[in-house]
């Protein structure tokens, strides 16, 4: 017997009805590249977004998607994605533009000394949430709430 085989992780998959415009969105309030070919029929039913660690989101056209209900538990969120960003005044900032370009605010905690946190729903109605982590690392935070 061989090593176990180690599969990597290619990307989450975001299902939505829209995939390019909630593609778009993404790309909009995080700078992400597409990895999709936008010339090609099939952009509109699958697309990729890349960010600058290598990490991929991909948008999955589907007939009818439920929106989650964060915190309803009849309709849980199942997913959701995690974002942090170095400063109070950073976390405000995008703040700002995640809120022009589409995003719903679920829940705010800014007062918090300890983690202050923006947890939103992305067009799709995909909460994801942006924070200050309460360590210096931010690949050792436990992530956000939601």
């Amino acid at each position: 017997m061989g090593a176990p085989v180690q599969p990597q992780l290619r990307a989450v998959v975001l299902d939505t009805e829209d995939a390019l415009g909630l593609a778009e969105f993404y790309h909009q309030l995080f700078g992400w590249e597409y990895v999709t070919d936008l010339t090609t029929a099939d952009a509109e039913n699958w697309c990729t977004l890349q960010g600058p660690s290598g990490v991929r989101v991909s948008f999955e056209c589907v007939d009818h998607l439920e929106r989650a209900q964060w915190p309803d538990p009849k309709r849980p969120q199942q997913v959701h994605l995690d974002f942090v960003v170095s400063s109070g005044e950073e976390l405000e900032a995008f703040h700002q533009r995640a809120v022009g370009l589409g995003a719903e605010v679920l829940a705010t905690e800014t007062d918090e000394p300890d983690e202050q946190i923006y947890i939103y729903a992305d067009p799709s109605g995909h909460p994801f949430c942006v924070f200050v982590p309460m360590d210096e690392d931010p690949g050792l935070s436990q992530g956000g709430r939601a």
